[in-house]
């Protein structure tokens, strides 16, 4: 019988424990660990964060749905990991072995890398549910004394998706209140133009976002570097095409959300031969750790570099399409270890994202994310909107199942066909 250990219960880590267990079967046991009792959808943290959901709504609780498939939880951060040993240390003092490893712990973020940002200091994040929470709090005060708002992403930052709907979700929900009139907002990215996300553009991504920027008064400044937060505002440097400083600025702000950049967890990044300096776990074309090949990393932790250079630095997305393809490939690929077979299952790696406006939304194709690609496609609507509220829905019923059939593979890119179409979208090209 194989032990396989998943560490991280997020959206690459849940949903393959589930994998596993259903292709492995009873033979075989599977431990998932999390830092969490829930499941967060992160997703939907923007809503969170200006109280159109509350965090129950997007949390789902993980013991009583992974038990009943026959999956071990535990609820612990792990502290140190021996991969020579197959062994991992938790923070509780338990040891466990495994024969298999699956790394999907998410990101370490990395707030201390510019002073004054991060929930503790004088920056909002919805990188995680009960940051988003800290942030609708912060919310709620501003609005009784609403004034400058920057939204934006750090230098390093690889998510600029959920950047750029907070500033739109902030935007649609100021004007149901009446207050966007006395609320300058102003959008501070490291990407070397607004649309790039960290993936050179995706169809029209640039004029877009762009148009939607300005239709919602939001001023912008690219190949930016955020210095300094503080509690009355910001300090970014704004670069050249080349690299080069152009200007200083200093941006008075009453309510501050940025991205920031990620790395790897510590007990993760503490196994040099295991990861790149950043602490992302270096994987082959079969999702295998090089050097361990017992060790799989799925998500966020995996080491991918950047789609090109840019002025200032940024990183590359790893977005729920690409995620499911690693995880799918992992199982796959563990199975046929077991037995004594050759692995052969590879991750495609594709971006799909519907990014809420908050009243409009705009979906992403890309496919392969990494240019040039067979499929890039960008398009706006109010359907983009009731997709990402109807993938929420379905996606958090999956994490109470246990479903493990493929979403983005089986229901995304069909849902996005017939909603295209039934917008009016009538191109050669069919996601």
């Amino acid at each position: 019988m194989a032990h396989i250990v998943v560490i991280g219960a997020g959206i690459g880590g849940m949903p393959a424990a589930y994998d596993l267990k259903k292709t492995l079967g009873k033979g075989h046991e599977v431990t998932l660990i999390g830092t969490s009792d829930h499941f967060q959808f992160t997703p939907s943290n923007p809503w969170v964060a200006v109280g159109w959901r509350q965090p129950e709504q997007v949390l789902v609780p993980i013991r009583p749905n992974v038990e009943k498939k026959g999956i071990r939880f535990i609820a612990q951060a792990v502290t140190q990991l021996e991969p020579k040993d197959n062994r991992l240390s938790l923070a509780d003092g338990q040891v466990l072995n495994y024969d298999y490893l699956v790394i999907a712990t998410g990101p370490k973020l990395a707030f201390e890398e510019i002073p004054g940002t991060g929930p503790e200091a004088h920056t909002q994040s919805i990188c995680t549910t009960p940051h988003a929470e800290h942030a609708g709090k912060a919310y709620e005060e501003f609005l009784k004394n609403p004034g400058p708002v920057v939204i934006g992403a750090a230098q390093g930052a690889s998510c600029f998706g959920p950047a750029y709907e907070f500033a739109m979700i902030v935007d649609a929900d100021l004007r149901k209140r009446k207050l966007r009139d006395r609320v300058p907002m102003t959008f501070v990215t490291s990407e070397p133009y607004i649309g790039h996300m960290g993936l050179g553009g995706v169809g029209d991504s640039k004029g877009l976002l762009e148009s939607e920027l300005r239709q919602r008064h939001i001023k912008w400044i690219t190949n930016a570097k955020l210095l300094e937060a503080r509690a009355d505002g910001v300090k970014v440097a704004e670069h050249n095409d080349q690299g080069q400083l152009l200007k200083e600025h200093e941006l008075p702000s009453r309510f501050t959300m940025f991205i920031p950049a990620f790395k790897g967890v510590p007990a993760v990044a503490a196994v040099k031969e295991l990861c790149n300096p950043r602490g992302f776990v270096l994987i082959d074309e079969y999702q295998r750790n090089p050097t361990y090949k017992n060790i799989y990393s799925a998500g966020v932790c995996v080491a991918i570099p950047p789609v090109e250079a840019t002025p200032v630095p940024t990183g590359a997305p790893k977005t729920g399409y690409m995620i499911e393809s690693m995880v799918t490939a992992i199982v796959h690929n563990i199975a046929d270890d077991i037995a004594g077979k050759a692995p052969s299952h590879k991750a495609t790696w594709n971006a799909i994202c519907l990014a809420d406006l908050g009243d409009s939304g705009v979906a992403f194709v890309a496919l392969p994310q990494i240019p040039p690609r067979n499929i890039t496609w960008a398009k706006q609507g109010k359907w983009v909107h009731l997709a990402k509220i109807a993938f929420e829905k379905y996606f958090m019923s999956k994490m109470k199942s246990g479903n493990t059939e493929p979403v983005y593979e089986k229901y995304v890119l069909k849902a996005l066909g017939i909603l295209r179409l039934k917008s009016g979208e009538h191109r050669e090209q069919q996601p």
